[in-house]
């Protein structure tokens, strides 16, 4: 049996390299859409991958990267180094590395940790809860830019992923740690309201949703205030004398996360096969269901100018529809399912993973990970107006606030791509 998944294994990873080539893309790398409405320069990257001289100096601490985020005041961006258990900040305009905040902890560390909530308790462990690497995946800021929240895929002695994780909130005028809350199993989006009176986290893992309340300055006083569960909390009962898939076996695969502009609603794509959108309603704090409608595996959602966006990861599709057509459906649900139809989209590059916006809403910008490019829309048309190679295999991204920067990770695939970050120059034909 053992034999047969080997060679399974060799003939998927051989599939992958045939049809998705590693790519690797020169600085200064120009290209121009044809009607020359917009384009992207690739003016530097921190890589990992190679120490030859046609590539930049390695950058020890990148290590898988799996997002970026530009600071609000938009002076620094971190980037998270899933494998490397590292958050790095560097300088916007000179991009000189500010500092690396390690997610190593043991149990000199145990004041940072917040008391342990009776939401999370654990089950196969019970010693040394506190002495762990975090490895960091994606990352959202409160107070004004002042805190950076980073949830952690795992902690490294949960071998698969089902006991509770934890999340480190940083301070970003010291880029230190200053408190680590807990959160469930396998972490991956984290949002804040947009008044600023929650936070939430939401669980690959267990099909869960974490509301905290961080209306207080002061982070040793924010506290869980509700646990949403979608349709139904996995039961996770691996044991732990073989390590599982956790990628894949973990119910509808909760990722994107966003708030509506009046915080009424907090929508989650569900990547699992036949999952949609979970609608909840931060008023009643009720669940209502999972809207659907859209292609199948949705990966992130963005809500602009009266439009809900999402990128379709596996296909490789940008979608969207007006956001008061999306809510007026999520009136109708039956059994916990609504279908909401008219949705706009465009093709891009498969493995669409991370979508951004422009500043005017003009564009979207879409991490696609297996043709590993950065690809643009014109939301005017819904058309695809210019692909642009980036390294292998696309995953996260940010754009600055004028427009002007964008800046893309690579985690890689296997042992093919990855260890390197991408930071593009956007120059518009109408500013």
């Amino acid at each position: 049996m053992k034999h047969w998944l080997f060679l399974l294994s060799l003939c998927a990873t051989s599939l992958f390299a045939q049809t998705y080539p590693e790519v690797h893309p020169r600085i200064g790398q120009t290209l121009t859409a044809k009607d020359g409405s917009i384009s992207v320069t690739l003016v530097d990257k921190f890589q990992n991958f190679s120490t030859s001289a046609a590539e930049p100096q390695p950058d020890a601490d990148i290590h898988s990267p799996k997002s970026a985020n530009i600071h609000p005041r938009g002076k620094k961006f971190y980037i998270n180094s899933l494998e490397g258990c590292k958050t790095i900040a560097y300088d916007m305009v000179s991009r000189r590395k500010l500092a690396v905040v390690e997610h190593n902890f043991t149990e000199a560390d145990t004041a940072l940790f917040l008391e342990q909530h009776e939401l999370f308790p654990f089950r196969f462990y019970t010693e040394n809860l506190h002495t762990f690497q975090g490895k960091p995946v994606e990352g959202a800021f409160s107070h004004g830019g002042r805190y950076f929240w980073v949830p952690f895929y795992r902690r490294t002695f949960d071998l698969n992923a089902q006991e509770p994780s934890a999340m480190a909130v940083i301070d970003t005028e010291k880029d230190s740690i200053v408190v680590v809350l807990e959160t469930g199993p396998l972490p991956k989006m984290v949002c804040p309201s947009h008044d600023g009176r929650w936070m939430v986290v939401t669980h690959w893992g267990d099909n869960t949703v974490g509301v905290i309340n961080i209306q207080s300055p002061h982070p040793r006083d924010w506290k869980y205030e509700h646990l949403f569960v979608i349709d139904k909390k996995l039961d996770l009962n691996f044991g732990l004398d073989m390590q599982v898939d956790r990628d894949d076996d973990s119910g509808w695969c909760l990722r994107g996360t966003v708030f509506t502009p009046d915080d009424r609603y907090l929508l989650v794509g569900c990547m699992g096969q036949g999952g949609g959108i979970a609608v909840i309603d931060m008023q009643t704090k009720q669940y209502l269901g999972r809207m659907q409608g859209m292609r199948a595996n949705v990966r992130h959602l963005v809500i602009r100018d009266g439009w809900l966006y999402l990128s379709i990861n596996r296909a490789g599709y940008v979608q969207r529809i007006r956001l008061d057509r999306f809510l007026d459906a999520a009136h109708h649900f039956n059994n916990h399912l609504a279908t909401v139809t008219g949705w706009q989209e465009c093709k891009v590059g498969a493995g669409a993973r991370t979508i951004e916006l422009s500043p005017d809403g003009r564009y979207v910008f879409a991490a696609c990970n297996m043709d590993s490019r950065l690809d643009i829309v014109d939301t005017q048309s819904m058309r695809l107006v210019l692909s642009v190679p980036a390294d292998s295999y696309t995953v996260g991204l940010d754009i600055s606030q004028d427009g002007r920067t964008v800046i893309t990770t690579s985690q890689g695939r296997g042992t093919r791509g990855g260890n390197c970050v991408d930071v593009f120059h956007v120059d518009y034909s109408q500013p």
